[in-house]
C-alpha cells in the first residue's frame, strides 16, 4: 500500500520511488499539460516493493493552471504486498497549489490513493506540503505528508498468521500516518547526468497489518533511503538507484508471509538496485 505521496506523489519519486517523472509541457493558453510513462524494474514506495520485486509499467499526467493550481493522476500495476483483491492496480488522483515565497517553492496538496476493484476501505487520502529551493549547485526538497485517521491505516490484524485466517482481529480500526522526507539532486554540467538522493521517515499507528493485511507503515516506524543517477538521452531518461530501508528481517517476521516475496520468501524491504526508463510527453 502507499501512504502513499504522495504527496507527493504527487510526488515524490521517479523510478526508484515511482512517482511520475517531470515531462515535456504542452501549453494551451493559461493551461499546461505534462505527463510521462515509465518502465521500472521494481516499484518501490518508500523503500517497500509494491510489485513483488518485479517490473512495473507506470504513467501519469498533470494539468496545471498559471494561477498555481493543478490536478493530476498517476497509476502503476501491483503485485504481492500491494494488492487488494482488485485489478492489481494503484490509481492516484491528486490536486494542489504551487507558488513561490521568498525564493522558496511551496507546494500544498492532497493525494487520494485508490485500488480499482479492490476493497473500499483500503483507499485513503493524504495531504502534503513540500518546500523546495536551490542550495548551491543542488536542488533540495523537504516534504511532509500526513494522513489523518482512516480505516485503511488501522491495524486490523495482530500478526501475519492472523491475516492468513481471513478473520479480522480488530475490524474497523483506524490510525493516522506521517511521512517526512528530503530529496537532493544536482546536475553534472555538460553530461546530461543528474545525481540524486532521498531520505524518508515513516511513523504510523498501524504496525503492518491493515485491511487485506498490508500497511503504509509496515513496522510502525522506519527509515528508507535512495541514492542514484538519471541520464537524459533525447526524450528518454534512464535511471539507476540503490534503495534500502532499516527494516530488519526480525522486525518484519511477524508480517510473514504478506511481507515477503512470493517467489523466494525474501523481504520486500531489503536493499535493491532499481533501473528505469522514462519518456516524457
Amino acid at each position: 500500500m502507499k501512504i502513499r505521496l504522495a504527496a507527493a506523489l504527487a510526488p515524490v519519486m521517479v523510478a526508484a520511488f515511482a512517482t511520475p517523472a517531470m515531462a515535456q509541457d504542452e501549453e494551451s493558453g493559461p493551461i499546461t499539460v505534462s505527463g510521462s510513462a515509465a518502465l521500472v524494474s521494481d516499484y518501490r514506495f518508500r523503500g517497500i516493493s509494491m510489485t513483488d520485486k518485479e517490473m512495473a509499467v507506470q504513467a501519469g499526467a498533470t494539468v496545471s493552471h498559471e494561477s498555481g493550481f493543478y490536478v493530476g493522476t498517476w497509476g502503476s500495476n501491483l503485485a504481492g504486498w500491494g494488492t487488494f483483491l482488485g485489478s492489481n492496480m494503484e490509481l492516484d488522483v491528486f490536486g494542489g497549489y504551487k507558488t513561490e515565497v521568498g525564493g522558496v517553492g511551496v507546494d500544498v496538496g492532497l493525494t487520494w490513493y485508490m485500488y480499482p476493484g479492490g476493497l473500499d476501505n483500503t483507499d485513503f487520502a493524504e495531504p502534503y506540503v513540500k518546500l523546495s529551493a536551490p542550495v548551491g549547485p543542488a536542488s533540495v526538497l523537504v516534504g511532509v505528508a500526513y494522513a489523518p485517521k482512516q480505516e485503511a491505516l488501522g491495524q486490523w490484524y495482530n500478526s501475519g498468521a492472523s491475516a492468513l485466517t481471513g478473520v479480522y482481529d480488530n475490524p474497523g480500526a483506524k490510525a493516522d500516518n506521517v511521512y517526512l522526507w528530503t530529496d537532493v539532486s544536482t546536475a553534472i554540467p555538460d553530461t546530461g547526468m543528474t545525481l540524486k538522493a532521498h531520505l524518508g521517515y515513516t511513523n504510523g499507528g498501524n504496525k503492518g497489518l491493515g485491511p487485506q493485511g498490508t500497511s503504509v507503515s509496515p513496522t510502525g516506524e522506519y527509515l528508507d533511503w535512495m541514492v542514484g543517477a538519471d541520464y537524459a538521452l533525447g526524450p528518454v531518461t534512464l535511471g539507476v538507484s540503490y534503495v534500502d530501508t532499516d527494516i530488519s528481517n526480525a522486525e518484519a517476521a511477524y508480517l510473514t508471509p504478506n511481507f515477503s516475496s512470493t517467489k523466494d520468501g525474501s523481504s520486500i524491504a531489503g536493499s535493491r538496485v532499481v533501473v528505469s526508463a522514462t519518456v516524457a510527453f
